[in-house]
């Protein structure tokens, strides 16, 4: 016999243990996704608990033969969001460190399926990569991240973020347009280079 999440014969305890089951798998998709979004280990801890006590408090709401991934992710993005606007209300708060960088270049590095802009980016100090993401637009920013760092396929992107598929497809090309100019374009650190070795 099948139960779901909002079987009236469960108990509370079986909700949990299927909860448990159902999520488990997803974790460390949602650890790394938070890392990302917060560059901090604490605070993306915090992320994922927080999406987890409130996948768990909604988990009634989810439909069976959906894609939780994509479910667990919207929670997390909400609440990152939520945070974020919180956090835009206090006093600003910098994080220096390099663990971040190392991880960047790890997860591109372990990447199966490599792209040209992956191998180009490989070449790109991450934090070159960090300043042209910056320039993006976040829609255009949110797609790649889903897209291009978390490999989502653009239908698993468009039910993600909530929007059409084929804005997802315009929006990546776009946002890989742009992100290709802004990381051709000369920096002065090239051009200071570029006068030492003529000199």
């Amino acid at each position: 016999m099948t139960f779901t999440a909002t079987d009236p014969t469960l108990t509370p305890d079986t909700r949990a243990a299927r909860f448990a089951q159902e999520v488990e798998p997803h974790l460390e998709v949602l650890a790394r996704g938070a890392r990302r979004r917060t560059l901090c280990r604490a605070d993306a801890d915090d992320l994922v608990q927080d999406t987890l006590m409130r996948a768990f408090i909604g988990f009634h709401t989810f439909q069976p033969g959906t894609n939780l991934r994509a479910w667990l992710f919207r929670i997390m993005y909400n609440q990152w969001v939520t945070t974020h606007r919180t956090k835009q209300s206090r006093v600003q708060e910098v994080w220096i460190g390099t663990g971040a960088d190392h991880e960047l270049s790890a997860d591109i590095q372990a990447r199966e399926a490599r792209s040209a802009e992956a191998d180009y980016l490989d070449t790109v100090p991450a934090a070159e990569v960090r300043a042209a993401l910056a320039t993006l637009p976040e829609g255009f920013c949110r797609v790649l991240y889903y897209a291009d760092i978390e490999g989502y396929t653009y239908a698993e992107t468009a039910e993600i973020l909530d929007i059409p598929l084929g804005t997802v497809m315009s929006r990546i090309h776009r946002a890989r347009r742009r992100l290709r100019l802004a990381l051709s374009r000369p920096t002065a650190g090239d051009a200071v280079d570029a006068e030492r070795m003529s000199a």
